[in-house]
């Protein structure tokens, strides 16, 4: 009873908030389908420096006082308006094509990668112009120019790729489509590349603690991709792209408008790699044979007078994955040793949906409503081991916003359920449990417009498993002076480790798979515990008269208990809870520039310091390399008629060397050095836009044709006890271009 009452108590305080005027509204433009909403227009009054941009949907809210008369309203290539307002009453406003530029055009340059010096937390937005410059086919490969996301291979078999924030991998970063969590428990190895990356709109990435909103899961950070909407997004689109590894696909977004209100849209995703491709000689593909149908239908409702937008989305996903030796044929040669392979056959599908309501009449009131249940089978084998997971899953979050006296103080409030039920089976061994979770929350946000901002959450969950907890989460923003932003932020996660899916590249190996703890709720271990610090320095200026700025960012994560991976034993993988120090340490230096223009250059300088106690002592994490250098270079030329222009991009990445996992224990032939070799790689974009309708793009990644040699212990005896594909510091492939093209109808 004393936990309903906590549960409860998160919730109660909103109640009795007293409240002052905020202003809020819609932004529209006019075209041939009718009125859509104008994302990225600014509002601010007159006179003051009190102002937004309008929301993805075109909603805005921003102060009022009676002294607030005129709203001006801009946004490049429209007329700017200038609104008498008298009262406090929802806005609705249409901007409309400026037809006054016959002497003088104006353009502007909209940022690839944003950085706010407003926000509390360290969060950067990614656009989908980032998206463009790396032939970035999926969520995974969507990170190649981004220096705060690392991206290697998972193994040398499976061709997955897997992403680290802060020094930890994906599992202990919350990764979300449209702030619903998206890639976890079964999809947690393989989920990324089942998300194409044209269906992404942009990627908001927060370092360190994230908001209580979004659940208890988060220790590193979080990862949210908000996906095209049919209102905003092209009448018609279709990416088609090759490359030299065999690897087709195949994009089509068909959006229309039903009426008024409604819109929807179909996006269908294919791809496929028929090829085989051994360059090293080790007998293994070194990129797998691969099939894949993904499909979404979206459904947008939009009445902007009585405040109401609605998004339903239905997904379904068919992907189909063959790796392993070059002569290895499934339908002889599965579950025998006459060659090795490796299937991995996932289906899934899933109905998401979103409902949010702003009062008309209060505009500083909104209630969000947002729904997920997904359906996830993956049938694989790999070699002579097996692994099935059924993971049935569903998600509830109810949000309210309002504030507190006037709009400085804002809250957000509300309650959560997740269920999940999981069905594995791993060689002759069944796991089957069951997870659900009510909790409630409670987020105060205090922003004075200018020296300071702060956001403290708190949050109470009923897990099944996990107890009774309590979730804290604390960001602070301070401006000491002109384009600068100091920030803090604090905050503890609690999640359970689903030792098999995480980790399904052990299954590529011969070792033998142990658990070495029995008393705890989940596979016989407890629940993974961390606490993550963080402290980050944003300063921009003007350096030869051109826009610059570096960043200084230090994050600890400090675990109370985790579920330790152990590969230090060649022949085993070992599984226990803790017991001594387990941290990561984060330092980066970035530094981003102008010289000229359309011309940016992005370097950065990453620090790693990341151990663990193991039962054999304190270690450094394999396969996590000290220092990281980074630097990406694009240049766009100037928009001729038409919209004709060359885009160029270039990214390099320098890897220090990597500790490898111990085998003091294997033949003296199967021993490595105690550190892999250094790395760089060198991709590189061009892009030739024809129109406001076509562009062609050709590209190369890993162009100098770096790759790690003999990536496979014991290629030769994939049966033998010594074979392990796990061993992956760089690339594989070696050199990989390709080519495609981008049609749109607006």
């Amino acid at each position: 009873m004393k936990k309903l009452i906590l549960i409860i108590a998160v919730i109660l305080p909103v109640l009795s908030f007293s409240q002052e005027d905020q202003l809020k509204g819609i932004v529209l433009e006019s075209s041939d389908n009718g009125e859509n909403p104008l994302p990225g227009a600014n509002v601010y009054w007159l006179g003051s420096s009190v102002g937004t941009i309008t929301n993805d949907d075109g909603t805005f809210a921003l102060p009022y006082k009676f002294s607030f008369t005129k709203l001006v309203i801009s946004y490049v290539g429209f007329k700017t308006d200038t609104i008498d307002v008298t009262e406090n009453k929802y806005i609705k406003h249409v901007l409309q094509a400026s037809e006054e530029l016959d002497a003088v055009t104006i353009t502007s340059r909209k940022q690839a990668t944003v950085k706010s010096y407003l926000q509390a937390t360290n969060t950067f937005t990614v656009s989908s112009d980032e998206l463009l410059k790396a032939a970035c086919c999926n969520l995974s490969e969507s990170f190649e120019t981004n220096p705060s996301i690392d991206v290697n291979f998972a193994d040398a078999v499976s061709g997955t790729k897997q992403i680290k924030m802060l020094g930890l991998k994906s599992p202990y970063i919350l990764i979300a489509t449209e702030n619903i969590p998206a890639i976890r428990g079964a999809s947690q190895a393989y989920g990324l590349s089942f998300i194409p990356g044209t269906w992404v709109e942009s990627i908001q990435i927060t370092k360190g603690a994230g908001s209580v909103v979004n659940g208890f899961e988060s220790i590193a950070g979080q990862i949210n991709a908000e996906m095209v909407k049919p209102v905003s997004d092209d009448r018609l689109f279709v990416n088609a792209y090759a490359g030299v590894n065999g690897r087709l696909e195949l994009n089509t977004h068909i959006n229309q408008k039903i009426s008024d209100k409604w819109s929807t849209g179909l996006y269908i995703h294919g791809n496929m790699r028929d090829q085989k491709f051994d360059k090293n000689d080790d007998t293994f593909l070194d990129v797998p044979l691969k099939e894949q149908i993904n499909v979404m239908n979206r459904w947008q409702y939009t009445n902007a007078e009585k405040g109401v937008v609605s998004f339903i989305n239905l997904r379904y996903l068919n992907d189909n994955t063959q790796a392993g030796q070059l002569d290895f044929n499934p339908d002889t040669d599965k579950g025998t040793t006459n060659f090795w392979g490796s299937e991995i056959n996932t289906e899934s599908f899933e109905v998401t949906t979103k409902l949010g309501y702003v009062n008309p009449e209060i505009p500083h009131q909104s209630i969000g409503f947002q729904t997920a249940f997904s359906h996830h089978d993956q049938d694989s084998y790999f070699g002579l081991n097996l692994y099935d997971i059924q993971h049935n899953s569903f998600y509830s979050n109810v949000v309210y916003n309002s504030i507190i006296s006037d709009s400085r103080h804002k809250v957000k409030t509300g309650l959560s359920f997740t269920y999940d039920h999981y069905d594995e089976l791993v060689n002759a061994s069944t796991y089957e449990r069951t997870e659900n979770s009510v909790g409630g929350f409670f987020e105060y946000s205090y922003d004075n417009l200018d020296k300071l901002s702060m956001t403290a959450g708190v949050r109470v969950d009923q897990h099944n498993r996990l107890g009774f907890f309590v979730t804290p989460r604390l960001h602070v923003r301070y401006t000491p002076w002109e384009k600068s932003a100091l920030r803090f932020s604090v905050g503890r996660g609690k999640r359970s480790a689903n030792i098999f899916a995480e980790n399904q590249n052990m299954f590529s190996s011969s070792r033998q798979i142990n658990i070495l703890n029995s008393g705890g709720k989940i596979y016989g271990l407890d629940p993974e515990v961390a606490w993550n610090y963080g402290v980050s320095y944003l300063q921009g200026f003007n350096l030869f008269g051109r826009k610059a700025d570096v960043t200084f960012d230090f994050y600890r994560t400090d675990f109370q208990n985790q579920v330790v991976v152990d590969w230090e034993n060649p022949y085993e993988i070992n599984f226990y809870n803790l017991e001594g120090d387990s941290y990561a340490n984060s330092f980066q230096f970035e530094f981003n520039y102008n010289p000229f223009e359309h011309f940016d250059i992005r370097t950065a300088y990453k620090y790693y310091d990341v151990k663990t106690d193991y039962n054999s002592g304190k270690l450094e994490k394999p396969l996590v390399p000290t220092h990281r250098f980074f630097a990406n270079a694009s240049y766009e030329t100037h928009v001729k008629d038409n919209a004709k222009q060359w885009k160029f991009d270039a990214t390099y990445n320098w890897l220090d060397a990597q500790r490898f996992p111990s085998t003091d224990l294997s033949p003296s032939e199967y021993q490595l050095d105690d550190y892999s070799p250094t790395v760089g790689t060198l991709n590189l974009q061009v892009t030739k836009v024809f129109s406001p309708n076509f562009e062609v793009y050709l590209g190369g990644e890993n162009v100098t044709n770096v790759r790690q040699s003999n990536p496979i212990i014991s290629a030769d005896d994939p049966f033998g006890a010594n074979f392990d594909s796990n061993y992956v510091y760089g690339p594989i492939f070696g050199s990989m271009y390709y080519a495609g093209l981008r049609y749109r109808i607006k």
